[in-house]
């Protein structure tokens, strides 16, 4: 993966970010980078503006108040998103009729960017079965996407955003419904991603039971940033208590 055009160990840099929707306040004041390399779990209760954070990360929200840089450029100049992988939450919830196989589902993100559909490139069909070995869907490409199960699908939407073989991949609650096996084994891929292919990872979740052995950076959020460290320092007996004291978990429904 080619770093070269941005040589800064800080891949996206959030600072002071403030949002609310109307009258109800979701973010307010949060700094933290993400550096090259970061398995960082973003972790807080329902309502704690998670989500919020990565829609205005990525673009899809402007904040009240603050900057966001990527990959050194203001977000607001910042073109290259083949470089950010997304899962958004629910990417699973297809038609299970809908006909479209495994490849199929990956290869529609190279039609990104380009003004008519075409076929997909040689270079791409390469890409597209790195994408799908990498996350162990190979032998399943050929099936349609509503026959495969939620976790399944989920590998195949795994695929689907790092097919460009992008710096960073983010995923917002992606084992909502899944087992714990199935948990288990998403988690290890995750990590073989992110050691072995060098994808810095950023994982949402409410589910404090997630910051596992792969994680290295947590960030707490509940409206504010109420934790942002390394996952030892998190695991540290009483350190999770110690850093809500005083911060009332906030919900709403955004």
């Amino acid at each position: 993966m080619d770093l070269s055009a941005n040589d800064s160990k800080t891949l996206i840099d959030v600072k002071d970010i403030s949002f609310s929707y109307g009258s109800v306040k979701v973010l307010q004041d949060v700094t933290f980078p993400i550096q090259r390399g970061d398995f960082l779990a973003i972790i807080g209760p329902n309502g704690s503006g998670k989500t919020t954070l990565i829609k205005i990360i990525l673009g899809l929200l402007k904040p009240s108040k603050g900057k966001v840089r990527i990959l050194g450029r203001p977000a607001e100049e910042f073109d290259d998103w083949r470089k950010i992988g997304y899962v958004p939450q629910k990417a699973t919830h297809i038609d299970p009729f809908f006909p479209a196989s495994t490849k199929e589902v990956v290869a529609m993100e190279f039609l990104a960017g380009k003004k008519l559909p075409r076929l997909t490139k040689r270079k791409e069909e390469l890409c597209l079965e790195k994408a799908l070995k990498q996350v162990g869907m190979e032998h399943f490409k050929n099936w349609r996407i509503g026959n495969l199960s939620g976790g399944q699908q989920q590998r195949v939407f795994i695929a689907r955003a790092i097919v460009n073989d992008p710096h960073i991949l983010f995923l917002d609650e992606p084992t909502t419904g899944v087992d714990s096996e199935t948990q288990e084994h998403f988690y290890d891929m995750l990590d073989t991603l992110n050691k072995k292919e060098g994808i810095t990872i950023v994982l949402i979740t409410h589910d404090t039971g997630i910051v596992n052995k792969h994680v290295s950076q947590v960030a707490c959020l509940n409206q504010q940033l109420v934790y942002h460290g390394t996952h030892a320092e998190f695991c540290r007996a009483g350190t999770f208590k110690d850093m809500l004291a005083g911060h009332h978990l906030i919900s709403h429904r955004h």
